[in-house]
């Protein structure tokens, strides 16, 4: 199993990046080729990691589409294109998430019959973890676009969750059928027509109980929906440390609750997700965070060895 890595994308490149493909070599026996600046690149003494020398960078102020016609030397444009040469089984990067999803449209191209590629955005949840579609790839959509993702979502989450049958929900501002603008509307149909299990509509405040496995929706609500989930966390993790460090009983407590603590904290931890899949593309593609270290690095890799092994590409274009 061959991983492609943007090396250079990403606040930490290229040095987590290394770290992260080195911790990867070792413990799931992959290999990695990392696709940077080699004289910004520390490269370790392993075998199984080599590279592959690029001069220029996609920043994430750039342009999408005009960065992957004019940078043809970018770590992003050359990733993509041993991608979609079979040169690797692969490709990870956590670089500019606009210039991933465009690049992987234009240049290892969408599965046939899908009309828009789709972040996958991994959620957790009370019951586990949901994967939300779309996580912000496409504002605008039709509800033919939704039942896409619905498909390409229900493929991922039996594959990569392991869940046999998977419940797939509409995000919406009610449960009733009536409820929503009119694409959700339409979309509802359609979903309730699709092979799927299909549960009907889901209010955003019922997403964390995981009362299901995928969760459809535009990516303008998608990714709105991301950004206030991980806003609303960060203010309560910061109120609830306030607290606990006011004076020496609350810090006491704090000692005594740690083990809670650290549950919380290990539950919330966004670097053993690995990254969001591309899905709808002809070939593997995770975008990691842009703010991840070694060990985000290390589970985008081995989410994108197990997105290969278990051929979702495949299962998609059946399913589609």
């Amino acid at each position: 199993m061959k991983i492609i890595v943007d090396a250079m994308g990403g606040d930490n490149a290229p040095g987590e990046v290394v770290k992260g493909a080195l911790m990867a070599v070792e413990k799931l026996g992959v290999e990695v080729i990392l696709v940077g600046d080699k004289n910004k690149i520390e490269m370790p003494q392993n075998d199984k990691i080599s590279l592959v020398h690029t001069e220029e960078v996609i920043d994430c102020d750039d342009d999408p589409v005009n960065s992957i016609r004019t940078k043809k030397d970018s770590s992003i444009v050359v990733g993509l294109k041993m991608l979609s040469e079979k040169q690797g089984d692969a490709f990870v990067s956590a670089g500019s998430t606009g210039a991933v999803i465009s690049g992987a449209t234009l240049i290892v191209k969408r599965i046939k019959g899908i009309r828009r590629a789709a972040l996958g955005a991994i959620i957790p949840t009370k019951k586990g973890y949901t994967l939300l579609m779309d996580g912000g790839a496409n504002a605008d959509c039709t509800e033919e676009f939704l039942q896409q993702f619905a498909i390409m979502g229900n493929a991922y989450a039996k594959a990569l969750m392991g869940v046999d049958n998977p419940k797939i929900g509409l995000l919406n501002n009610g449960v009733e059928e009536t409820k929503g603008n009119e694409m959700s509307k339409k979309a509802y149909v359609l979903l309730k027509e699709t092979d799927i299990n299909f549960i009907g509509n889901i209010e955003a405040r019922e997403v964390l109980n995981g009362v299901t496995d995928v969760l459809v929706t535009d990516g303008f609500s998608g990714n709105v929906f991301i950004k206030t989930t991980e806003g609303t966390a960060k203010f309560f993790a910061g109120l609830i440390k306030e607290m606990l460090t006011k004076n020496i009983l609350t810090k006491i407590c704090a000692l005594i609750l740690s083990k809670g603590i650290k549950h919380i904290k290990d539950v919330l931890n966004s670097d053993k997700f690995g990254g969001a899949p591309v899905l709808g593309v002809n070939g593997v593609v995770i975008k990691a965070h842009g703010s991840s270290k070694a060990e985000a690095f290390y589970n985008a890799i081995r989410q994108a060895s197990e997105f290969a092994k278990k051929d979702v590409v495949g299962a998609i274009e059946r399913n589609i």
